[in-house]
């Protein structure tokens, strides 16, 4: 039969603003990011607990725009919905967005800013990427975790089936805005959890950076400010990095060097019911493990598994959960079904990224599950 065959290019700029007080009647900096000489519609997306902490936020919110001449004209005051894990449970969230944007006449040049963690990010960003086949989506991340990882990122979902991110989109946003003053009203938990993901970027893609997190440890783990924005800084810029030179940003390959330590992270979760650990916390469990597993397969030498592990202890990450042990109908370790999932998501072809060495990684196609196994006892051993 014939064919007709064309390479089909597109480009996006994705750009990431560093601030305070983002709402700030005397701050351009959002303004400027949006304003472009005709007037938008603008819908705001609150998570409700950055709007309890914060309860002057939403008066700001509607004065900034307000300023603006009418040159980002607020449809409505913010829309305060629950954020975490469990928004993203429910596609009712999702509904409810396209529901406004459709009855505030909203269009593909009108923009849909979401305040607050990642999982609202997530949910919002599904919700701009699937009504008109795309609406202008600016994030401004509210967490250390959205600051340095998700919230600059180009991924966008929902969990379904007992799944993470089943159901999704890749979306880059119009811009992110990573206002630093959000961080103080975290408590200690939120503040490390970004922490992870640091560490993460650092294992795979840069020992410097790793080197500077060692010597930033103590600092860290008081929460210095200081500290924590150029942790941000460093870290975000560095998955940006990735997903702009990566070669594979929207991710139709099977290699996920940014997915490190995810595969067992996301089975944790969902042994967990999603609830009682945080996405932090399950990817340094996730990470730790697959630390033990790529010493315990040859690829990574001792000293620098331990630099890792001791690392997460010192950020104040626990390192194990008895969770990981649990067995399935068929008594067999649940855990390893995390791999088949995790094969499924990549479309068919396991990837998961091991260690080499501090700053390098390899891509490994299959994972032996009698080492897996060695390897929860070895971590177990390790946590104490």
């Amino acid at each position: 039969m014939p064919l007709i065959q064309r390479s089909i290019h597109a480009s996006w700029q994705l750009r990431v603003f560093f601030t305070e007080d983002v709402f700030a009647a005397a701050n351009p900096v959002l303004a400027d990011a949006l304003a472009d000489g005709t007037p938008r519609k603008v819908f705001v997306v609150l998570d409700d607990a950055l709007s309890q902490a914060r309860p002057r936020l939403e008066a700001d919110i509607c004065h900034y725009f307000a300023i603006t001449g009418g040159k980002l004209q607020l449809v409505r005051p913010p829309l305060d919905v629950p954020g975490g894990e469990g928004a993203k449970n429910s596609q009712t969230l999702v509904a409810n967005l396209h529901e406004q944007i459709h009855r505030y006449h909203l269009d593909r040049h009108s923009y849909l800013v979401a305040i607050g963690g990642g999982a609202l990010l997530d949910v919002a960003g599904f919700a701009a990427a699937t009504a008109h086949r795309g609406l202008r989506h600016v994030r401004v991340p509210t967490t250390t975790l959205s600051q340095a990882n998700s919230g600059v990122g180009v991924k966008n979902g929902v969990n379904a089936f007992g799944q993470k991110n089943f159901i999704g989109t890749f979306a880059p946003p119009f811009a992110v805005i990573n206002d630093f003053n959000f961080l103080a009203s975290l408590t200690p938990a939120e503040k490390r959890d970004g922490y992870v993901e640091a560490v993460k970027i650092a294992c795979v893609r840069d020992a410097s950076f790793f080197a500077e997190i060692e010597r930033d440890a103590d600092q860290l783990a008081a929460f210095e400010p200081v500290a924590m924005r150029r942790l941000v800084h460093r870290c975000a810029e560095l998955h940006l990095d990735q997903v702009a030179t990566g070669g594979d940003p929207f991710e139709t390959g099977s290699a996920r060097p940014l997915d490190f330590g995810h595969w067992a992270a996301h089975k944790l979760e969902q042994l967990q019911g999603f609830k009682g650990i945080s996405h932090g916390e399950a990817v340094a469990i996730g990470i730790a493990l697959d630390v033990v597993y790529s010493s315990i397969a040859g690829l990574l030498d001792e000293e620098a598994a331990g630099r890792i592990l001791a690392l997460l202890r010192r950020l104040g990450f626990r390192l194990f959960s008895g969770a990981l042990l649990n067995a399935d109908q068929a008594n067999r370790l649940a855990l390893l079904s995390g791999l088949e999932e995790f094969r499924e998501h990549l479309g068919g072809e396991l990837n998961v990224t091991l260690l080499k060495a501090i700053g390098e990684c390899v891509q490994a196609h299959e994972m032996e599950p009698a080492k897996v196994i060695a390897a929860l006892h070895g971590l177990r051993q390790r946590a104490g």
